[in-house]
């Protein structure tokens, strides 16, 4: 049984919040309507609202409070499982954690999914 990277460990040498705000507007704003947004957009979408609904549930304290927060991050770390799972396994696989989009560990969230997948391509582009 693999273990579901921690979001301390996962997101510890992470880009600063407003960095990956900029880079992930800038991809948008770069891209021609129609044109397909890379896997690491997806990514580092889903990974930025992970990120900002911990750091809005973190500060509020309120159960409840931050459920917009929680959404937006649920269907961005759905939308990056989506994308996996239409490339498939094998050779042109897109996901490079040890355990696949399609697994019912996911259930009921793929955030853990988002967290897997950001440290393991944190531990591709250091190397």
């Amino acid at each position: 049984m693999h273990e579901h990277p921690t979001p301390v460990d996962t997101y510890a040498e992470a880009p600063h919040l407003l960095a990956e705000m900029t880079w992930i507007t800038d991809q948008v704003a770069t891209h021609a309507s129609g044109m397909r947004l890379s896997r690491e957009f997806w990514l580092r979408k889903a990974a930025l609202l992970d990120r900002l609904a911990m750091r809005e549930a973190e500060e509020v304290g309120i159960p409840g409070a931050t459920a917009e927060a929680d959404i937006l991050a649920a269907r961005a770390a759905h939308r990056l499982a989506q994308y996996d799972r239409e490339r498939g396994g094998g050779p042109f696989a897109t996901s490079n954690g040890p355990i696949p989009p399609d697994s019912p560990l996911w259930d009921p969230s793929y955030r853990p999914y988002v967290r897997q997948e950001y440290a393991a391509w944190r531990r591709i582009t250091a190397a």
